[in-house]
């Protein structure tokens, strides 16, 4: 019988600018009996990766360009909130009273360049996004091991919508120790058939389902322990969430919005 077990972290503390994310997983782990082994596959909130990081911005501090001014017309944003988006964004998309949608400097396609006031302290702070999420999954991957002397994965995880659907489901936005896919190219399937497009992206799957213990409100648990999963997904020493993007001509939605 197959099953997997996924476990979140009690009593995390609030995280400050400096605060060492993987050695405070390790230890809150460790107060909640539970220990950390090879193949575990650990799902982080992006929120506590960018206030470790120091990505907190106050628009206090933030100067309104004429663009930002001209765009906040048009979506009734704040222009200081707007300029923000724009200090993170390579591509606007759609900039309307619906939505500001954008191609952000990460290549990740999303409302508001991703930047969030939930679960910020200060009525004029926000959070963005870490600066390259693969490489704060790495250092964070290679700090538990060294900490813990166990092989794990690590995933980086933000709630974004969806094209065409209502609601909000938690992303991968960076990993490490971990393939993003589960390939069933080449394979049959009850019948004989060849499967051609079945190319599931396992690290949303897993972001999704511990986005169920994490929650979104008061919960305060930003860490999500999988184990009984290395056996269904493949653990890679090399990777990363850009394999999941797409090209302009594979992009099945182009010319829609």
């Amino acid at each position: 019988m197959k099953s997997f077990t996924a476990i979140a972290l009690e009593s995390f503390p609030l995280i400050k600018p400096g605060d060492d994310i993987p050695d405070i997983v390790v230890e809150v782990a460790a107060r909640n009996g539970v220990k950390i082994e090879n193949g575990d596959i650990i799902v982080v909130a992006q929120k506590i990766f960018s206030k470790a990081e120091g990505r907190i911005v106050s628009l206090g501090n933030i100067k309104s360009s004429i663009k930002a001014r001209e765009i906040a017309e048009k979506t009734g944003k704040s222009s200081k909130f707007v300029e923000l988006v724009l200090s993170e964004t390579n591509t606007i998309i759609k900039a309307n009273s619906e939505a500001l949608l954008v191609k952000d400097k990460r290549d990740l396609i999303c409302i508001n360049a991703g930047i969030d006031k939930s679960n910020v302290e200060g009525a004029n702070n926000f959070s963005l996004l870490p600066e390259d999420p693969d490489i704060s999954a790495k250092k964070c991957r290679q700090r538990i091991e060294e900490l813990t002397g166990k092989k794990v994965a690590v995933i980086i995880s933000d709630t974004y919508s969806r094209p065409f659907r209502r609601g909000q489901v938690n992303f991968a936005i960076g990993i490490a120790g971990i393939s993003p896919f589960k390939d069933y190219r080449g394979k049959e399937d009850l019948f004989g058939n060849i499967l051609k497009v079945k190319n599931v992206a396992v690290v949303d799957e897993i972001a999704a389902a511990a986005e169920l213990l994490m929650g979104q409100a008061k919960e305060a648990k930003p860490v999500v322990i999988f184990k009984g999963l290395k056996n269904l997904v493949h653990l890679s020493e090399e990777s990363s969430i850009r394999e999941l993007y797409i090209s302009k001509n594979e992009d099945l939605f182009k010319n829609t919005l």
